[in-house]
C-alpha cells in the first residue's frame, strides 16, 4: 500500500465523517426539536454540539490536511477548475458551519435553562432553530457537491 493510498482513504473518511456527522446531527436534531419534548430537546443539544466538536471538527481539520498533501503526491495544480470550486465550496460551508456551532451551543443552553426552570422554550430557541436549519442548507449542500466533484472531476 502506497502513502498516496493511505492519505486518499484518509481524505475519503474525512468526507464520510463530515457527511455523516451532518446528516445524524440533522436528524437528531430535527427529532428533538419536533418532539417538543425540552428534556428530549436539551439532552439531543448537548450530544449534537459534542458531536460537531469531536467528529465534524476533526474532519474539518484533516480534509485540507489530506488534500493537500494528495494534489502534492499526484502533483495536481490548486488550478483545476473542480477544485478551485471544491476549494470555493469549502470555504462556503465553513462560512455557514460555524455559526450552526454556536447556535448549537445556544440552544442546547436554552432549553437546559427552560428544563431546570420547568419552563417552555423561549421564542430565541425557535429564531435560532429556524436560522440553525436554513444554514444547513447551503452548508451541507456544499460538502455534498464537493464530494462529487472528487469523484467526477468533471472539470
Amino acid at each position: 500500500m502506497t502513502l498516496y493510498f493511505i492519505v486518499k482513504y484518509l481524505h475519503v473518511a474525512g468526507a464520510i465523517v463530515i457527511l455523516g456527522t451532518g446528516s445524524g446531527i440533522a436528524f437528531f436534531m430535527l427529532m428533538a426539536h419536533r418532539s417538543r419534548e425540552i428534556p428530549f430537546i436539551a439532552r439531543t443539544a448537548a450530544t449534537v454540539v459534542v458531536a460537531d466538536m469531536v467528529f465534524t471538527l476533526s474532519a474539518v481539520i484533516l480534509q485540507p490536511l489530506s488534500g493537500g498533501v494528495l494534489m502534492m503526491l499526484s502533483q495536481t495544480s490548486i488550478t483545476e477548475r473542480w477544485l478551485m470550486v471544491s476549494l470555493a465550496l469549502y470555504a462556503l460551508a465553513g462560512v455557514f458551519w460555524v455559526p450552526v456551532v454556536f447556535m448549537q451551543i445556544e440552544m442546547r443552553d436554552l432549553a437546559r435553562t427552560a428544563e431546570h426552570k420547568r419552563e417552555m422554550l423561549p421564542p430565541r430557541y425557535f429564531v435560532l432553530f429556524r436560522r440553525w436549519f436554513l444554514f444547513g442548507i447551503p452548508g451541507f449542500g456544499s460538502v455534498a457537491i464537493i464530494l462529487w466533484l472528487m469523484i467526477a472531476k468533471p472539470f
